[in-house]
């Protein structure tokens, strides 16, 4: 690895005049830096170009991958989808290194590792040569052991471990067994085998994946986000893991599920792995076994509520705008019904956010139900709908029912609101529960008797 750093140019003037030695014995990387002199006071910007010739053009026969393309700035930084340098903002990292990984540090890269996939002329360009064995196995072939070994194990979560070890390895690798065998990989990399591993994360736990930001980083969290090496995200999955799934509050180890998600968002939805951040904000557990769970990787404290809770999630969404930008995509996954409703109506008018159990559950089953209006006949407002539970996915779902059928009649959605029921735990939502509802739950509170079981709302 070769590694130039501003502290190094700035600070010591024998480094340029070493460049010239540099570039006629390494030449393994092509890097302008440009340099401002404060110290002339007769010019306003006096700048010092260095250059040293890539020579892995010789070697490749073609482009190098290290070539800076029209999008890639002087300062080495590339620029975003808003066209800015971001190498060139005055960011709280450490000082400004640019490297390139060849050799040990190479394989140990995930991002471009191939592991055996590397042929000859590539370990001689990045110094592999004695690093690996010197058979090169194609990708397929790579692909077709690692389903042979997957299948070997009977436990899902072993399944589990070693794709994310894989994931951790070989990052193109893990996206191909994805991708060709979704049917039977999509269970263990997702639901319902991420449930098991959320459950065991901490005892599980070899390497960290995304980013955790916890109380103690209150005040922090932009630095935190600019600790994140890529820049240009965007898409971020986020979790305060207080509703995982249906297995309850799992505190900091809830971060299965932002990774697990944000994969298939790369493996069905084509979007760039280094473009997605999974983050869990850990602001304590109210589960007993993990407070006392040796192994346990979150606070070891009650959850916290209230403003605590709500500041922190302010300066979050803050800084996420902040860093990535106005376009960056938050989707809020596993809140509790109490915290997801409030954050989507608080931030939905300043930030592009979405809730996937409230909106993406009721995306789904709304285009179900359309399609089925094919066999049944008629149109939405021709029938009455009741449904048998009033959390996130239930009251999500019936609000975009009513709204597709206030585009539909030009009704106003309170009306339309009026052929849609909803019963939980303590029977039929009607108008004199109204005061003990909780506030999602009060739209759909219409005037009828009480009636306490599903089955009686049927009848009705």
């Amino acid at each position: 690895m070769i590694t130039l750093n501003q502290t190094t140019f700035l600070s010591n003037s024998s480094t340029l005049s070493g460049v010239s030695s540099l570039q006629r014995k390494v030449c393994s990387v092509s890097i302008v830096a440009t340099l401002s002199s404060s110290n002339n006071k007769n010019r306003a910007d006096n700048k010092v170009r260095v250059l040293m010739e890539n020579t892995m053009k010789e070697i490749k026969e073609g482009v190098s991958a290290l070539d800076f393309d029209s999008n890639t700035t002087v300062a080495g930084g590339v620029r975003d989808f808003y066209g800015e340098d971001r190498a060139t903002e005055d960011q709280l990292v450490t000082p400004w290194t640019f490297s390139v990984a060849s050799g040990y540090t190479l394989l140990r890269d995930p991002h471009h590792n191939k592991g055996l996939a590397f042929n000859q002329n590539e370990r001689d360009a990045h110094y592999l040569r004695g690093l690996l064995p010197p058979t090169v196995a194609t990708q397929a072939l790579q692909e077709k052991k690692m389903m042979h070994n997957l299948r070997q194990y009977q436990v899902p979560l072993q399944k589990y471990m070693a794709m994310m070890d894989l994931q951790e390895r070989n990052e193109r690798l893990f996206y191909k067994l994805l991708i060709d065998h979704v049917e039977e990989l999509l269970p263990v990399v997702y639901t319902p085998t991420v449930g098991e591993a959320c459950q065991k994360y901490g005892s599980i736990f070899m390497r960290p994946q995304g980013l955790y930001i916890s109380l103690k980083e209150k005040g922090k969290i932009l630095e935190v986000l600019k600790n994140w090496p890529e820049k240009n995200i965007q898409v971020i999955v986020v979790t305060d893991g207080e509703r995982i799934l249906g297995l309850g509050d799992l505190g900091c180890q809830g971060m299965g599920i932002p990774v697990g998600k944000l994969s298939l968002y790369t493996a069905l939805g084509g979007v760039r792995p280094s473009s997605c951040l999974p983050i869990t904000i850990d602001v304590g557990t109210n589960n007993e076994k993990l407070l006392n769970d040796e192994f346990y990787i979150g606070l070891r404290q009650k959850r916290a509520t209230g403003k605590e809770y709500a500041e922190l999630l302010h300066e979050f969404m803050c800084a996420v705008k902040q860093n990535y930008g106005e376009k960056i995509l938050v989707q809020f996954e596993d809140f509790a019904n109490h915290n997801a409703f409030d954050l989507l109506a608080r931030y939905s008018t300043s930030h592009l956010v979405f809730n996937d159990d409230i909106q993406g559950t009721a995306s789904v089953v709304l285009s179900g139900l359309v399609a089925s209006l094919k066999l049944v006949g008629g149109t939405l407002a021709d029938h009455t709908f009741l449904f048998l539970g009033a959390g996130e996915a239930g009251t999500g779902i019936a609000e975009l029912i009513a709204l597709e059928i206030s585009k539909q009649t030009k009704v106003p959605a309170e009306e339309t609101r009026k052929g849609i029921w909803l019963v939980d735990s303590k029977g039929l939502i009607v108008q004199s529960r109204v005061e003990s509802l909780q506030h999602f739950k009060k739209p759909w509170a219409h005037e009828h008797e009480p009636v306490t079981t599903l089955l009686d709302a049927v009848k009705v």
